[in-house]
């Protein structure tokens, strides 16, 4: 099965690589996850239940279009908690409850802009032939110390035959929201289908799922892995409801 298409962002505010991405999701009943969205935005399901991910990854060659990477400021580890949701125009996304970044001025310019929830953490990204160790540990701002250790051995690619629209669900997201100012902005992401590898969870030790007041997950994380893709990012825009 193909994923879903990306949208057209013909003009970027952002260009960058997202490298050695893991995707870790927990199901969680609905109305869990919902009471921690704003009003504007609906939980997006899939086999009746939502989903929440953990995703630690390599940001690289961060910039505006056109200008070059800054070698220290363009190349960090982040990681992302999030779910999946419907803005009231109906269109997909995701929401994040958080995002962790090792460079201070990437999360001051995101939490100052987009108010995305970013902290500034101490995180890592290993190597080791096919096992990717990632760790990290919360600085500032907020509750100090929520942070995780998980490893996981990249396995083999999936065809496109082999996946699923449960693997598109989790991975085939353009959209984020957020709120600015009291009102819902949306930023498209445009890149190439994931190309999706498995993964078997070596170990995993976590509590920043928990950290966004999510009770601590329940069942093993259904997983992925990627080698990644190229980025572009949009412009925020404003959000209103369908007429």
């Amino acid at each position: 099965m193909r994923a879903p298409r990306a949208p057209q962002v013909s003009t970027a505010a952002l260009v960058q690589r997202w490298r050695t991405m893991t995707f870790l999701h927990w199901r969680y009943p609905a109305q869990v996850v919902q009471r921690l969205l704003p009003a504007d935005l609906t939980v997006h399901t899939f086999d009746g239940a939502a989903w929440v991910g953990l995703l630690p990854f390599l940001m690289e060659d961060v910039r505006p279009p056109r200008l070059p990477a800054v070698p220290w400021l363009s190349r960090f580890p982040e990681t992302n908690v999030r779910t999946y949701v419907h803005g009231p125009d109906g269109a997909a996304g995701l929401y994040f409850f958080s995002l962790d970044a090792g460079r201070l001025p990437a999360v001051v310019a995101a939490r100052a802009s987009l108010r995305l929830p970013y902290f500034w953490s101490d995180l890592a990204v290993e190597v080791d032939g096919d096992t990717v160790r990632y760790r990290g540990r919360r600085r500032t701002p907020g509750p100090d110390g929520a942070g995780y250790d998980l490893r996981v051995r990249f396995g083999q690619a999936y065809r496109d035959a082999e996946l699923t629209a449960f693997d598109h669900f989790l991975t085939a997201r353009y959209r984020l929201y957020s709120q600015v100012a009291g009102r819902l902005v949306a930023v498209d992401v445009a890149h190439p289908p994931w190309p999706l590898r498995r993964g078997n969870l070596v170990d995993l030790r976590q509590d920043v799922v928990q950290a966004a007041g999510l009770p601590a997950p329940a069942q093993p994380p259904a997983l992925h892995a990627s080698d990644g893709v190229d980025v572009r990012v949009g412009f925020p825009h404003l959000v209103r409801a369908r007429t």
